[in-house]
């Protein structure tokens, strides 16, 4: 009896420790971003895990792969949830929230942030800072250099957006783009499964071209004319900021018009067979 009851003053001092410990480092302001940094890296090894362990017991294509496959299919299973999440979280902030709303006029656009934005902003470093790892690691089987160059440019700009709570809105502009990475991950496993001539592989091109046109070429123009429409709020930021908020969507803008010739030029090919 004593000893239990030992034991459970031991449980209630460790567990009192563990709150002081959550209220004034993990949840203090100043530490913050970085609590939820590191919590993005722990989400991606924990999703790159579970896609493993579901990919053994539930695709008989996995047991088939090669070593580097089977690693290439784990990350492109983190990345395609990592791309719901910000997605989600980014369409809300820009079309729904009003966090970002011209109806506030307090203060300028560009230096408006809450928790929440940086949650996600802190949880989208961590997967970038996660994925970039695993492509040095293995360079150059998950990417070659215009994926450490895309990475690093969206890492750089969400990072600032993150600690500094400026430009947050046009990250997130940005960040609507990685609603085409389930589509492109999809269609990596469709051709890994040996699915190449199938349907769901033609229907699948037909859907990365539509999403890759409004979310990486549309999208940018939108922003671009937001940004035009809110000039001078845009140069009140500091002047890293302002360098941020027009250099990285405009690399990231003419990659993407790259890849999209692409895409277009295999999407023809593709239709061209079927005739």
């Amino acid at each position: 009896m004593a000893v239990s009851k030992k034991t459970a003053l031991a449980f209630k001092s460790y567990q009192n420790r563990a709150q002081v410990l959550v209220k004034s480092y993990l949840l203090a302001d100043a530490f913050m971003p970085y609590t939820f940094v590191l919590g993005g890296i722990f989400a991606s090894k924990m999703v790159y895990d579970l896609t493993q362990l579901i990919s053994t017991f539930y695709f008989r294509t996995y047991a088939g792969l090669t070593k580097i496959q089977r690693t290439e299919w784990n990350n492109r299973g983190m990345s395609s949830v990592h791309a719901i999440f910000i997605t989600t979280m980014s369409l809300y902030f820009v079309f729904w929230s009003d966090l970002y709303s011209d109806q506030y006029t307090d203060s300028p656009i560009t230096f408006r942030s809450s928790p929440l934005s940086t949650f996600a902003l802190g949880v989208s470093v961590g997967y970038f800072i996660s994925d970039l790892g695993m492509i040095f690691w293995l360079y150059p089987a998950l990417g070659g250099l215009e994926y450490v160059v895309h990475h690093m440019l969206a890492a750089i700009a969400v990072a600032y957006a993150m600690f500094t709570g400026e430009g947050q809105l046009y990250t997130f502009m940005v960040l609507i783009s990685e609603f085409t990475t389930p589509e492109i991950n999809l269609r990596w496993y469709l051709d890994t499964a040996g699915l190449k001539k199938s349907n769901a592989y033609l229907i699948n091109g037909v859907v990365i071209f539509f999403a890759w046109m409004v979310a990486r070429i549309l999208l940018f123009v939108y922003m671009f004319y937001h940004v035009y429409l809110h000039y001078n709020q845009v140069f009140q930021m500091h002047q890293i900021g302002v360098f941020l908020v027009f250099t990285v969507p405009s690399a990231l803008g003419v990659m993407s018009l790259m890849w999209f010739s692409k895409i277009v030029k295999g999407m023809i090919k593709t239709l061209a067979k079927r005739q």
